[in-house]
């Protein structure tokens, strides 16, 4: 599966919080290839237990995090925020899940109360072509290409009006759904 890059000269040379879209399990294998070794991925905990998926996602350095047990979850939410106050650049899928329905779901706010709170830049990517190679109802992929598109980074304007991290969620959110070219399935 060949894996085209464009604009990968939108990551910032210093820490930042990528988002992407979420539409296979080959999303997180696509994106390592994609991005440069300093990245590490938040990714739900059940995941953890995954066998394959488990071990290679601990292998790259994931970050786990809990999305039911609220006490589990802002212990997991802190020391995330730890990482990427300590200066790490994350990847983040802030639809949280996919499904077999094509288009865009909506954006969780975790990664961009990370990004506010760590003063860093939010740069959104467009994953096209796992959908079509590995889908929800598929075991295995099958052959075909991928492209991944960066877009330029998203800075919070720094206004007064407002969650500097609904801000950055709703022009990150816009700028995938705008690239990616799928419905808006949170409308």
């Amino acid at each position: 599966m060949p894996i085209r890059l464009r604009g990968r000269e939108h990551l910032p040379q210093g820490q930042c919080v990528v988002v992407a879209n979420h539409a296979s399990y080959l999303d997180g294998v696509v994106m390592c290839a994609a991005l440069p070794p300093r990245f590490g991925f938040v990714i739900k905990r059940e995941m953890n237990d995954v066998p394959v998926a488990g071990l290679l996602l601990r292998r790259i350095g994931s970050e786990f995090v809990e999305r039911f047990n609220r006490h589990k979850g802002a212990t997991d939410a802190r020391r995330v925020l730890r990482t990427a106050a300590s200066g790490h650049s994350l990847v983040f899928f802030p639809e949280g899940t996919f499904t077999p329905e094509i288009g865009l779901g909506k954006f969780h706010t975790g990664a961009f109360a990370i990004a506010a709170r760590a003063a860093c830049p939010v740069v959104p990517a467009v994953i096209l072509g796992t959908r079509r190679n590995m889908p929800a109802t598929r075991v295995l992929p099958r052959p075909g290409s991928i492209e991944v598109r960066f877009g330029a980074p998203i800075v919070d304007s720094g206004s007064d009006d407002g969650d500097p991290a609904l801000r950055l969620r709703d022009a990150s959110r816009a700028a995938i759904l705008a690239d990616l070219g799928e419905p808006d399935l949170a409308a």
